[in-house]
């Protein structure tokens, strides 16, 4: 018989039994209650392009011939199978190793549908952002996924793996794992891209996180859940992927005429040159070319003659984004937005265009060029009402109607413009002596042009001479890929050229490119090292925009203050692809507006293999 003390701890004991069990009924039935309501893909704003029962995407062919290979080319080198970490240089390919909780669609502004996930469901207050993992999915080992991979995967990414994963996630509070097929993410209601962004989180298996150290930058064969796996390599110059026979997804809509390769192979090479010439006698299969001079002029031979190998250009409405030279605000030789301007403004598009580019390109003004998101004009009701509480802090010029960058004839006698940026910086202080600017404290104004490929050089060459007339000198310095890798990760450079990438619906991403946070961490997209309230207060709005009118007016704002800050040199860019492959290799007729999906083409001959 119980004494009365151990009856006490005895009814203590059964009701803590009793209200942990209620929890997790509560808990089941939460997840219950939820599961008529998890759909099967979700749009930033409106519904998504394609219903719940759609069969594949309309830019791939199911009916694509399964088998035979592609090869393709990359520069530089790789040492490393792990593209998660600030370590290292990653081979290409890996997206088709490693999968995530949903996939974006490439002929919709922003959607995403289930892939190891296969639904989602986002409470009502906007809060709670719900997966459910498809009982299917599987690691290439054989091991289930389950919601302990995504806890364990977000864990991991956030706290040890890029800088870009903790900023783009910086808005979920929590993690948790209900039960083995469901996982719960408590979420700021006000960043509505998050749901979308949570879904891009790529997963990693936890069970092999207890072996193997992720923080590691080797060539460890990786185990994803992808539809392919490594299956032999020569460290720095070839990797090849096969098909996974065994791949769980290969019937998900996602997939359907997708992933037609039997082998996919990457060849290295450390010069375009030397690639272009491999392409030319066939050693790869595929090119989507950049450079405008290969473009016009080494498309040429007996393999185009014969028809071997098939050249197009095919319009796109890619958001193309910024690609500039970058200026590191991080040197103090570039404080001053006087100089800043004065080394924009050398820069003449148009006689590189004419002389260099073969009249293929159009001048980019606008870091969201290509889009409606662009600012123009004069600012907005909405715009100022953005901007007017730091009309003290933001130069005149963002009140003003925006200023496009001056455009010259081609011939290249820009000399009255470089005179009135010359008396500008004169009457700012500025000396020269000797051919050399000096700025107001006596610092010579030089700086080096940080690349790894050759063939830019041709491209800034030019422009140096332009700044050589303002007294500024300008040297490039050519370094190999890991090295130019490992500069950039440690913002160890002057000027560099780089591409900001952007979507028609930009969100958490522009923590990486311009906040203060991101400035001070190694390996962000911060590469300007901008640091500015102003900018930070944007983007935090920009990324909480409750509907797309809103988010149009503050892109559109913080373009303009990007602008007016001349931090960057803008290039030029095209709003097509230039695609060269041979004859054998067959694309599907619809080809997606926003995006290319090469894993959605396949090899005609695989028939006869």
């Amino acid at each position: 018989m119980l004494t009365t003390k151990y009856k006490k701890s005895y009814k203590s004991f059964y009701y803590w039994i009793l209200l942990i069990c209620g929890i997790f009924s509560i808990s089941s039935l939460s997840v219950a209650e939820e599961e008529n309501k998890f759909v099967h893909g979700i749009a930033l704003h409106g519904e998504p392009k394609y219903p719940a029962k759609f069969t594949h995407f309309e830019y791939t062919n199911p009916k694509a011939l399964k088998g035979g290979s592609i090869t393709l080319n990359s520069l530089g080198q790789f040492d490393t199978f792990n593209p998660y970490i600030p370590k290292g240089t990653p081979t290409d390919g890996m997206e088709e190793v490693y999968e995530t909780l949903m996939t974006p669609s490439r002929d919709e502004p922003f959607s995403v549908y289930g892939l190891i996930a296969e639904g989602v469901y986002v409470n009502e207050n906007h809060n709670e952002v719900t997966f459910k993992i498809n009982s299917q999915a599987r690691f290439s080992d054989g091991h289930p996924i389950d919601s302990e991979d995504v806890v364990f995967s977000f864990n991991f990414l956030t706290t040890k793996g890029k800088p870009l994963y903790s900023l783009y996630y910086k808005d979920v509070s929590s993690v948790k794992a209900l039960d083995k097929q469901h996982v719960r993410f408590t979420v700021n209601p006000e960043a509505r891209e998050l749901p979308l962004i949570l879904g891009e989180l790529p997963i990693l298996p936890s069970h092999v996180g207890k072996l193997y150290d992720f923080n590691k930058a080797d060539l460890t064969i990786p185990i994803g859940s992808g539809a392919y796996r490594v299956k032999k390599f020569l460290a720095g110059k070839r990797v090849i992927f096969e098909k996974r026979q065994d791949y769980w997804g290969k019937d998900l809509p996602v997939n359907r005429g997708r992933h037609n390769f039997n082998e996919i192979r990457y060849d290295y090479y450390l010069d375009s040159t030397v690639a272009m010439q491999a392409f030319k006698a066939g050693e790869y299969d595929l090119r989507n070319e950049n450079n405008s001079k290969f473009w016009a002029t080494s498309y040429t031979g007996p393999a185009f003659t014969r028809g071997d190998i098939v050249r197009e250009e095919i319009a796109h409405d890619i958001p193309v984004g910024m690609q500039g030279f970058v200026l590191n605000l991080r040197r103090p030789i570039f404080e001053d937005p006087l100089l800043r301007r004065a080394i924009v403004l050398a820069f003449d598009f148009e006689w590189s265009n004419k002389n260099l580019f073969y009249g293929q390109y159009q001048r980019t003004q606008s870091y969201f060029q290509n889009t409606e998101l662009t600012a123009t004009g004069a600012p907005s009701i909405e715009e100022l009402a953005l901007l007017e509480p730091f009309r003290k802090q933001l130069p005149a010029e963002v009140f003003q109607p925006i200023k496009t960058l001056p455009k010259h004839d081609g011939s290249g006698r820009i000399r009255g413009l470089l005179r009135d940026l010359q008396k500008d910086l004169r009457i700012a202080g500025y000396q020269v002596k000797n051919n050399q600017l000096y700025s107001p404290k006596g610092k010579a104004i030089e700086f080096e042009f940080l690349l790894y490929e050759s063939a830019f050089e041709r491209i800034i060459l030019p422009y140096s001479k332009n700044l050589k007339l303002l007294g500024i000198t300008m040297k490039p310095r050519k370094v190999d890929t890991t090295q130019y890798i490992e500069r950039l990760r440690q913002f160890d450079f002057d000027m560099v050229v780089t591409t900001y990438g952007q979507t028609l619906s930009p969100g958490n991403e522009q923590r990486s490119y311009w906040s203060s946070e991101s400035a001070t961490q190694n390996d962000s997209r911060n590469f300007m090292g901008l640091q500015n309230p102003v900018v930070d207060s944007i983007v935090e709005k920009l990324v909480q925009s409750p509907d797309r009118p809103q988010l149009i007016q503050r892109a559109r704002a913080l373009d303009r203050v990007l602008r007016a800050g001349y931090y960057i040199v803008p290039n030029y860019h095209v709003s097509y692809h230039r695609l060269a492959y041979q004859k054998r290799i067959q694309r599907p007729k619809v080809m997606p507006k926003y995006g290319l999906d090469f894993m959605a083409w396949w090899d005609n001959a695989a028939a006869s293999k």
